[in-house]
Order: C-alpha cells, then structure tokens, then sequence
C-alpha cells in the first residue's frame, strides 16, 4: 500500500549502494524536488552512498546546479549508465576526470534492457551495437579510464545469428515524475510530455523487491479513466505531491490536452522555440543540407529527424509541402505530429500518438522508419560514422544507433569540415568563403556510433549529405554522385579528402 509523503520522507527510503532507474528524458518530466532532497540528506548524513543510477535517455535539467548533478558531484553516485548524457552539464564533464564509472549504451537498448528485468529475465538480446562502438570485440561501453564492467554487453552468437546481450544491474528503487494521483495511488501522465519508461521501470523494481516513489503535480479524489493510467497504485510505494509552477501557455501544445493542426505547428514551434532553445546551428551551411537532404523524402515515409543540422529538414520538408504527408516520430515514444527541440526535446507538437518508449524502440530496431536525418561529427573512408565522441568531451550515442541500425535510407547531414567555416549560397550557387580548421571526413574515425559494413550487410542506403556536395556508401567506400553548382570539384572536395572516393562519372 502507498503512503503519502514528503521529499525527505521519501528519500530516506533509499540505501546505500541501491540501484535507482530514472525515468526522464534527456531534460524533461524530471522530479526535481526529489533529487534536491536526496542531495541534501547526503550532504547532511553522507548517506546514500554508492548508488547506481539508471537512464534509458538522461536525467539533467539543462543546468549543472539543477536535478541529481549535486550529488552526483559530490560522490553519491559510483556508477551511471545512461543512454545520453546531454543535459547533464556538471556530470557529463566529471565523467571524462574518472570521477566515478560512467558506461553509455544505446538509448532503445537500455530501455530494453530494463523491461526484460519487468518481465524477469536478465537482460535483452539485440542485433543493435553489433560493430560499432558498445561492441566488446570493438571497446565496449566504459567511457572513462575506470569503467572495466564487462557484464554489460556480450556479444553472443545463438542459432547461427550475432547478437549483443544487454544485462543491467538489478534495479531496486524507481524515480518517477507523474501528473496525478488518485485515492487509489494510480498514477496518470496528462500534463507530461512522454511516459518514458515509467511502466517496466516500476515492474521491475517491484520484481526486484524495490521501492517506487513517484512525485506528482496533485492529488486528486476521482480515479482516471483506466487507459490514463501510466502506473497501477499496487506497483507504488511513496507518493510526493509537489505543485508545479507555473509554465508558459506554449508548453500546453506537448501535452495533448487539445487538438493542434498542422496549419498551426509552426506557430507553437516558435513560441516554445525562444523558451527552449540550447543554442542556434542554424546557418548557410546548415540551410544548404537540410534544402537537399529534405528532397529525398517521399509522401507516406515514416521518419525520424535527428538534432542539430538535420533538424533544417523539417524546414524545407514544409516549404516542399510534403511535411503533412510524412509521418514524424522522437525516440520518447511520440508519433505524428511535429517533434519539439531545444531543452523539451522528446516531445511533440500535436502528436497522434504517445506510447512507452521501449515500444517505440521496437519499431526503430526491425526497420520500422522508411528514412532517417541523423548528424555526424566525422566520417571515415568505411562510411563508418561517429556522432557521440569528440575530441575531449562527448554526449552520449542516445537513440542514434537504434535508429540507424535498420532504417531502408539513412541521411546524414554534416558539413564538410567545421571550426571557422565559412560559405555563401547565391540563389543556389555555393561558395567557399573560408575552410574550417576541423576535417569531419577522416582516414579512421575516433568511436564508431554507425557501421558502413554492418549497414551494407542489410543493404541500407546511406547518403552522406554536405553543404558542398554528396556521398553515397558503396561496396567500395564512399562515392561522391553530387557537387553543388559553385563547387570546383578537385580543389573543394578532391584535394582536401584523406582518401581516394569514387567518382560517379556524370561530375567528371
């Protein structure tokens, strides 16, 4: 049976050494107000100690003061898994000083992970991760010098097919952030903007003999209707009612409280746009990818759009009329509808549809999206591509190589090189005001997030989409079958390549 709590009522049920899931994605739907009384019964008591902490998609708040970064700072934490560490500003910053064992999995495999302990098995089985970095053959997923874990993720081979096997320490306590609560401690979602993974992760605590504590906006006297219910009040030990402040009317679009037509995306994209913006990638060269990357979609595709430059797709898709005739999804589990960006991604404008995220990890993994619009940081002569590591930092692989893995066509959107480049385009004519310092396309990557081999072997196309020109991955490498007008092929493609590329013979 549930109790009514307070915040440090209901981090005293935690203990040292447990294992704690969080449910949030990236930098929304946190129960702030948990983790800052956590923090402060560990710097009064230095207790609880030698957690572990669990996350499909992240659990920061944009703010290196906010959400479990304090005690994560300060050494409550000896070990984090994480599918992206993105919003967590102080920790993802300690992880690269060995201050405590960090490992990065691939966002949707995570997530399954934790539902194969709801259904009392071990650990998940999955095709995703094969020959790319989280690979134990390759360097498996410790980031840091200390993070030796191997239990991780195997590689197993069973009935003649590879596989990786992905086993999470045992889970024992829940962190959750709900909307509401009734008499009965059900607990509903409505104002949220995604469920995450919030119904396995309180299964599995509960299989596990855990402690659930779910912090909601309200309590309130009539049950919702069943299909409201995110978690059942029998799986929830510890409710924390914490009134929410006020937020501005433009949140209200990711709730799906209210109908939003396609004529009116835009509008609420820009108004949340100003609110919720991490920093501006639009620029010309930005502009030039997404006007070409967005001609390769097609009316009834099932796609998603990565952050960053791909996010200038969407743009052109619009101007192109075909963005009501595509279907968009977010890893947060979201369908339809427009995805939001900035410090709310992971949630949508108008959704149809809102489901678990492991569910949605299910149609990612087996093909289920007809193209992808991923980033890159580089790219190597195997087409092989790395978008989570770079040179003294990194975020996190995220759901980028879940999505990738399966999906029919996958566009990767990245300028050339970076660090001071400089470009205009005149009515589609592009020129090269001032090469960057920074090459993005290299002889070998440093980590691999996307295999060039594995994606061969499941004969997707890739497409390698720049401000001056485009490649495909072919048999034999990269093939350069597109220049820009304005674009000298030899001096602002050929001669600043690492290596030798083909060229398709229609640019000779």
């Amino acid at each position: 049976m549930y109790q009514i709590m307070t915040a440090d009522e209901a981090m005293d049920l935690i203990n040292d050494g447990d294992v704690i899931a969080l449910n949030s994605f990236l930098g929304i739907d946190i129960p702030i107000e948990l983790h800052e009384a956590l923090y402060k019964r560990y710097q009064r008591t230095g207790s609880p100690k030698h957690l572990t902490a669990i996350s499909s998609a992240g659990f920061g708040a944009w703010d290196e003061n906010k959400a479990a970064e304090g005690y994560i700072r300060d050494g409550a934490v000896d070990k984090i898994i994480c599918g992206h560490f993105g919003a967590m500003y102080s920790t993802k910053k300690l992880v690269l000083e060995d201050r405590f064992e960090a490992y990065n999995l691939p966002l949707g495999c995570i997530s399954h992970a934790i539902r194969a302990q709801a259904g009392g098995l071990p650990g998940a089985l999955s095709k995703v991760g094969l020959d790319i970095f989280v690979d134990p053959r390759l360097e498996g997923p410790g980031i840091n010098n200390i993070s030796k874990d191997d239990s991780l993720v195997k590689y197993v081979e069973l009935d003649g097919e590879e596989f990786l096997y992905y086993k999470l320490p045992l889970i024992n306590v829940a962190i959750i952030k709900g909307t509401a609560a009734d008499r009965k401690g059900n607990i509903s979602f409505e104002d949220l903007f995604t469920a995450g993974d919030a119904l396995s992760i309180c299964q599995a605590v509960k299989a596990n003999g855990g402690k659930v504590i779910v912090q909601v906006d309200r309590l309130v006297a009539r049950p919702s209707r069943p299909h409201n219910t995110i978690i059942p009040g029998c799986l929830v030990d510890a409710i924390v009612e914490i009134p929410p402040e006020p937020r501005h009317a433009s949140y209200e679009s990711l709730t799906g409280s209210f109908e939003i037509p396609y004529s009116q995306w835009q509008d609420w994209a820009e108004m949340l746009s100003g609110r919720t913006k991490t920093k501006n990638v639009v620029n010309t060269s930005a502009e030039i990818i997404g006007r070409r990357a967005a001609l390769e979609l097609k009316p009834d595709d099932i796609v998603n759009i990565g952050v960053g430059i791909p996010e200038t797709v969407s743009k052109y898709a619009r101007e192109n009329g075909i963005l009501d005739k595509i279907t968009l999804t977010v890893e947060s589990g979201g369908v339809g509808g427009f995805p939001a960006s900035g410090k709310v991604f992971g949630a949508v404008i108008g959704a149809d549809s809102i489901y678990d995220m492991a569910n949605q990890f299910d149609l990612y993994n087996n093909g289920g999206l007809d193209i992808c619009f991923m980033g890159g940081i580089e790219v190597d002569r195997f087409g092989n591509v790395n978008a989570h590591k770079g040179p003294g930092a990194f975020a996190g692989v995220g759901g980028f190589a879940n999505i990738t893995a399966k999906t029919a066509t996958v566009v990767f959107c990245l300028t050339f090189d970076t660090k001071g480049l400089a470009v205009e385009d005149n009515d589609g004519i592009v020129t090269i005001k001032n090469e960057g310092s920074i090459p993005k396309f290299v002889n070998d990557v440093r980590s691999i997030s996307f295999s060039g081999k594995r994606a061969l072997a499941n004969r997707q196309r890739v497409i390698y989409v720049t401000e001056r020109c485009v490649f495909e991955l072919t048999e034999k490498g990269l093939k350069l079958i597109e220049v820009y007008p304005g674009i000298d092929l030899e001096h602002d493609i050929l001669n600043k390549l690492p290596f030798k590329v083909e060229v398709d013979e229609r640019l000779r």
